[in-house]
């Protein structure tokens, strides 16, 4: 049995700390390193803002953005819903395809958390997933009823922020 034939697991890290998507972000790293293909889906996330975004592509993963240059505050806006709805279309074609070793879908939670989604919809795309396909969703907000579907499930609880001091996020660290 070849080690992908071992691959097709669900990961979801959620929680209120620093770290998720940096989490992932490794895994996909360490994913390519073994020769495996990665493809990361973004929800809430404009193209071509985040540090993240150039070098893993120069690392071989492909990342596509769905966000808009703009952060949801409150309710969203019909577009920030259009975005997201765009990103769950294209998360089902990848996740379902078994083209790719590991899949990434930063910020789902965020967006289901938002309601620009609906915990069904992200159900049947984790259910939809090809056998050998590792899967990450990652976010804040993360619905408990998507735990029982998880194989992983990781909490990051925020303890200390420098936010709280009033230093806001920083380039290279926090985007």
């Amino acid at each position: 049995m070849s080690w992908k034939e071992k691959l097709g697991l669900v990961h979801i890290y959620t929680g209120n700390g620093k770290g998720k998507t940096t989490a992932a972000l490794g895994l996909a790293v360490r994913m390519l390193g073994s020769g495996g293909r990665v493809i990361i889906i973004q929800f809430m996330k404009a193209p071509d803002v985040y540090g993240e975004q150039k070098k893993i592509r120069e690392c071989g993963a492909v990342i596509e953005s769905f966000g808009l240059p703009k952060f949801v505050h409150g309710k969203p806006e019909p577009d920030d819903i259009e975005a997201a709805k765009r990103a769950l279309e294209r998360a089902r074609e990848v996740v379902s395809s078994g083209e790719w070793d590991l899949v990434i879908l930063d910020e789902i939670c965020v967006a289901l958390g938002f309601k620009m989604l609906n915990v069904e919809e992200v159900k049947g795309l984790i259910e939809s997933k090809a056998p050998h396909t590792e899967l990450v969703l990652t976010g804040r907000y993360c619905p408990e009823e998507l735990f029982e579907l998880a194989d992983y499930v990781t909490e990051m609880k925020e303890i200390k922020h420098p936010y709280q001091r009033g230093i806001l996020a920083r380039r290279g660290v926090e985007f």
